[in-house]
């Protein structure tokens, strides 16, 4: 029997991304209570064939890798970078080359960070995207958390906590079960 996985994704290019940081906690703290081996990409890592890309085979082996992962994955955590003209559309190339069948019922948190109250219209407006795509194939959880949620780089809210705790608890609790429908059938 393979080891549980969850896997984060970013598509922050900024060196050190917050929102990067975001997806690593969340990852770890539900791989550590089911027990899984964490993995956190974003998207640079995907390497220079994935832009051009049109099918899977199009894909370097490490890239390609990188994606059988996610779709291997029990969880996904998900981040878009939070400024206009962002990379969710690397994003969407990125499940236009996916088998949409493949992440079905695969539970997914997306998250987001950066700018003020204002900012996160622009944030809301880059995740819907994604909140869509997952929309159809599973039931996906969303987090924003500003710049102010953030002291020299480390989530400092209660508030943000509390929400990432029960996207964690969420995660454990379907991935739990999809376990027990699974070993059941």
């Amino acid at each position: 029997m393979t080891k549980k996985l969850v896997v984060g994704i970013s598509g922050n290019l900024t060196r050190p991304s917050k929102t990067k940081a975001f997806i690593s906690h969340i990852v770890g703290e539900v791989a550590g209570r089911i027990g899984a081996a964490p993995a956190v990409f974003d998207i640079e890592d995907l390497g220079s064939s994935f832009p051009q890309a049109r099918r899977l085979g199009d894909l370097d082996p490490t890239t390609r890798g990188i994606i059988e992962q996610m779709v291997r994955a029990d969880a996904l955590v998900a981040g878009s970078p939070t400024f206009k003209g962002s990379y969710t559309g690397l994003f969407k190339h990125l499940f236009d080359l996916l088998d949409p069948s493949s992440l079905r019922g695969k539970p997914v948190v997306l998250v987001a960070t950066g700018g003020g109250e204002r900012h996160s219209l622009i944030v809301e407006h880059q995740l819907r995207p994604l909140f869509g795509f997952f929309e159809a194939l599973t039931m996906p959880t969303a987090i924003y958390a500003s710049d102010k949620d953030f002291a020299d780089g480390v989530l400092v809210s209660e508030a943000i906590h509390a929400r990432a705790r029960q996207a964690v608890a969420e995660l454990v609790n379907v991935v739990g079960a999809t376990r027990s429908v699974g070993l059941a059938a």
